[in-house]
């Protein structure tokens, strides 16, 4: 086994960071500065300025509660974060993208979902863990910190202790990733596109790549390398995805050298095949199509030039079986 794998022994259960901060007072002191950041929001990158507080919607077209699509168990993500019980999966409706090709943009950008209290956050976040849920994983958290961080108090008081995963695009406002530090065990960024222009054309994000450079660093500086237990899972660390599409719009090669040369070689990475048309996709070729195997291929091989050794990819059980022949 490879050194920086080396998985840490769990005779004891792990403390997930926020209850340490929860002892302390800090947590309730972060989520005072977290709402702070709603009046004139800044909880993302885009800086709308309206005052969610009041109700007033921004981009994201969420205010001041939770605002829920779904939950549950979730067994498609990778081996060390969905073990054998799954991962407690939240997905947060509303987004800060407005990716063209999303495959959830029901919730995304139609606003699928119910607004939720704080306490019936806490209460599903207690139901996932109750289920035996190795971990909560917030996805589409980018614009909803400070009603997550409201329902965490609340459940961690109540006994919540599996890890937290923050599931993210990567379209992060550093100063509120830095109000996280300590709180999230797990960072799960995709590193969508690392050209401006091609972010900025199909998911609306304007300086995409380098938000997405400082965000994935601060993520890093702050858990860095995974880290194991002996069964496999995933107790902190940094998980980087990046989704292949076709025609190379994501620009592997640069977001691989990005990852190896200012993270560190030792980052596990997931490099994703599982792209597919949807929404209005069929409109943008080429993202019209699936990827071919050559595509997918390639970046593999890319990934692995830059010395990156940990791929997902490489594991059993994720070999692909659908993509198009060429």
């Amino acid at each position: 086994m490879n050194s920086v794998e080396r998985r840490t022994q769990t005779k004891e259960p792990v403390q997930a960071s926020y209850c340490r901060l929860l002892k302390s007072g800090i947590l309730a002191q972060r989520i005072t500065q977290a709402r702070e950041r709603l009046r004139r929001c800044h909880v993302c990158p885009r800086h709308c300025e309206v005052n969610r507080l009041e109700g007033e919607l921004g981009f994201c077209q969420v205010g001041a509660s939770p605002f829920v699509a779904s939950y549950g168990p979730h067994f498609g993500e990778e081996d060390p974060l969905r073990g054998s019980h799954g991962s407690g999966t939240i997905f947060f409706a509303g987004c800060n993208l407005r990716c063209l090709y999303c495959q959830n943009y029901e919730i995304s950008h139609l606003r699928g979902g119910s607004e939720f209290t704080p306490r019936e956050l806490a209460d599903r976040m207690i139901e996932l863990q109750d289920q035996g849920c190795h971990n909560i994983n917030l996805v589409t958290p980018s614009h909803q910190v400070p009603h997550i961080l409201d329902g965490l108090l609340l459940a961690a008081e109540r006994g919540l202790r599996i890890p937290l995963i923050y599931n993210t695009s990567s379209y992060d406002d550093l100063e509120t990733l830095r109000l996280l530090d300590g709180i999230v065990d797990i960072y799960l960024p995709d590193f969508k596109y690392a050209d401006a222009v091609i972010a900025e054309t199909y998911s609306k994000a304007t300086g995409y790549p380098d938000i997405a450079k400082v965000a994935i660093k601060e993520m890093h500086r702050q858990v860095g390398d995974l880290v194991l237990d002996d069964r496999g899972l995933a107790l902190r660390g940094l998980l980087v995805r990046h989704l292949v599409l076709p025609g190379g719009l994501a620009g592997t090669a640069e977001v691989m050298k990005f990852i190896a040369e200012y993270l560190s070689p030792d980052t596990y990475v997931n490099v994703m095949d599982q792209y597919r048309p949807c929404y209005q996709a069929f409109s943008h070729p080429p993202l019209d199509r699936r990827i071919t195997t050559g595509e997918f291929e390639e970046a593999i091989r890319l990934t692995k030039a830059t010395g990156l050794h940990r791929l997902h990819h490489d594991r059993p059980g994720t070999a692909i079986s659908w993509l198009a022949e060429v």
